[in-house]
């Protein structure tokens, strides 16, 4: 058959950049000793720099001693859950390493959701303890009853402020809303009281490589978000699967921009735990905007920077980055979402810094796919190339089972040490995802001749029009090349012929104006007549999650409801 492939010769690893091994030997070495190792190799160097505060490597494995002990004292023993609900802040790390230490599992949270989700996220877990911000305190004070939580401790953004910051900040932060009175109540713990009173000696836990380090929510923006289980192996595997893909960067010697969230695996990997194992300095960014990003760029200068497409379109887009010496970046990896082509360009041409692309998924930890960094050919358009160890085929989309043909398109499946145990209490989902020892991604993708994969779409977000399937990616991309649009998503909207037309979302730059007209002329000859938008809406901004992914689901959501009502 023609352009039949056998996707387990690996035909990616003629693209792989030099020094890239194809398989890594692993070292069994759990996330909290990498810490260790860091500290003892580095420890007048700084870990964390938080809004000018700098934390050394010393300083940070004291820390994460010290609230061991605390929630060691407070019951928490190997195997129980506890859950983080922090920006990217000196304490979300220290407590992560923390309650890694203890054998105990992570659960990160996302600040931003509501009671409702975060109640469901403890519940599911089985959290113990609960470690957030004062903003949020009073929340899970009044949380913490339908919840088998039993201690709160609770930190403050001025917990860890440079001089004269830290005297202006109690003076000023509860008029700027970035303070606040929590109330009195049973078992509610300051942070710093926490980190003075214990001493930075936890008792020795003996942690199976194996065993689960995290429960890590996923899929909250539809229906009941699932907890995945990642484990200490995918977790330092991970890293370890990162280093060897940029074999250029040495240890102890670049400066990570932590903007990405560390209550999301994609931040959680790459900018937190990868700076760790390399013995970075990791400046964090607990409000990844645009202003915030290219202040931080400018005062800190950091050489390597993992990012979402939304934090480079708003950086593009501020007029701060007239003032903004970006030469400083020798890395950029974008992933959670596609990088628009132009965007790709611009950023580029504005900072002399190389963006490579990449993919992966809550289930993954989760790189599996990125575009080489130097010496291999970058794609445009391609998530890039199945990192080492890691093996993927594109399948059939009604039986998931036979290969599919080069260049045609199938579910993407991949197998690796990075593909998570499973989903905790759900193992319906969890043997529906993984199938003899693959991960079922749900992402429909092709592969080329130099084994370049390129997602094509969501299997859910196809749209189905006539008996065609549209991508809706495909129509993004037309809008984004547009020199009006800001940003761009479109939706299959029900119609009584065809069964699904085509709706478009779009946010134009700022001072721009548009009749729909000029849009829906602007797509005729860059699309077939099938795939043309029957609608156009303008928006102020697009829902978006966390990391800055556009919500499709969301607009689909919205769009749906508004037409049944």
């Amino acid at each position: 058959m023609a352009g039949e492939i056998d996707y387990l010769s690996k035909p990616w690893l003629k693209s792989y950049e030099q020094g890239v091994p194809e398989k890594i030997q692993y070292e069994e070495i759990c996330m909290p000793d990498i810490l260790d190792r860091s500290a003892a190799k580095y420890p007048d160097r700084p870990a964390l720099i938080f809004q000018g505060f700098q934390l050394s490597y010393r300083g940070l494995k004291d820390m994460v001693d010290r609230f061991a002990t605390c929630l060691a004292e407070f019951g928490v023993r190997q195997g129980d859950a506890v859950a983080i609900v922090l920006p990217n802040t000196i304490p979300c790390v220290a407590a992560y390493f923390a309650i890694l230490k203890l054998g105990a599992v992570t659960v990160m949270n996302n600040p931003l959701y509501s009671d409702r989700e975060l109640e469901h996220q403890f519940n599911d877990s089985g959290s113990k303890v609960i470690v957030t911000l004062d903003l949020l305190a009073n929340r899970m004070i009044n949380l913490r009853p339908k919840t088998r939580a039993k201690q709160i401790v609770y930190t403050s953004i001025g917990d860890y402020l440079p001089f004269p910051k830290n005297l202006l900040f109690p003076l000023v932060a509860k008029k700027k809303k970035l303070a606040a009175h929590v109330n009195a109540a049973p078992d509610v713990y300051k942070w710093k009281d926490c980190i003075a009173r214990f001493s930075p000696s936890p008792p020795k836990v003996k942690t199976g490589f194996e065993d689960i380090a995290m429960y890590q929510y996923t899929g909250g923006t539809t229906g009941v978000s699932k907890g995945v289980m990642l484990t200490h192996a995918n977790l330092s595997k991970q890293v370890q699967q990162i280093r060897a893909w940029f074999p250029k960067f040495e240890y102890g010697s670049e400066i990570m921009l932590g903007a990405l969230p560390f209550f999301h695996v994609f931040g959680l990997s790459t900018a937190m735990n990868f700076a760790v194992h390399m013995g970075w300095t990791d400046v964090l960014v607990p409000r990844p905007q645009p202003e915030p990003l290219l202040e931080t760029i400018r005062k800190f200068r950091p050489t390597f920077a993992p990012l979402v497409p939304t934090m480079y379109i708003g950086m593009l887009n501020h007029p701060d980055l007239k003032k903004t010496d970006m030469t400083c970046i020798k890395g950029c990896f974008s992933g959670s979402a596609p990088l628009p082509v132009e965007v790709i360009h611009d950023f580029e041409k504005a900072t002399g810094a190389v963006i490579v692309e990449g993919f992966g998924l809550t289930e993954t930890t989760p790189v599996t796919h990125v575009n080489p960094f130097a010496g291999g050919a970058r794609k445009v358009g391609s998530i890039g190339i199945p990192i080492s160890d890691t093996e993927c085929r594109i399948v059939d989309l009604d039986t998931g089972l036979k290969d599919m043909p080069l260049g045609d398109i199938g579910e993407l499946i991949i197998r690796g040490p990075q593909v998570m145990k499973g989903y905790l209490n759900r193992p319906d989902e969890t043997s529906n995802m993984l199938r003899d020892g693959w991960c079922y991604t749900g992402d429909i993708a092709r592969m080329d001749e130099d084994g370049y994969f390129y997602i094509v779409d969501r299997k859910k977000d196809m749209i189905i029009s006539g008996g065609f399937n549209i991508y809706p990616r495909e129509i993004d991309e037309i809008f984004y090349e547009h020199p009006k649009v800001q940003e761009a998503c479109s939706i299959g909207i029900p119609d009584p012929k065809r069964g699904e037309n085509v709706k478009v979302f779009i946010v134009l730059k700022e001072g721009e104006q548009a009749p729909t007209e000029e849009f829906m002329e602007y797509c005729k000859g860059k699309l077939a007549v099938y795939k043309l938008p029957s609608e156009i809406e303008f928006r102020k901004e697009l829902p978006k999650s966390t990391v800055g992914k556009v919500l499709r689901k969301e607009l689909k959501a919205e769009e749906m409801a508004k037409r049944k009502g």
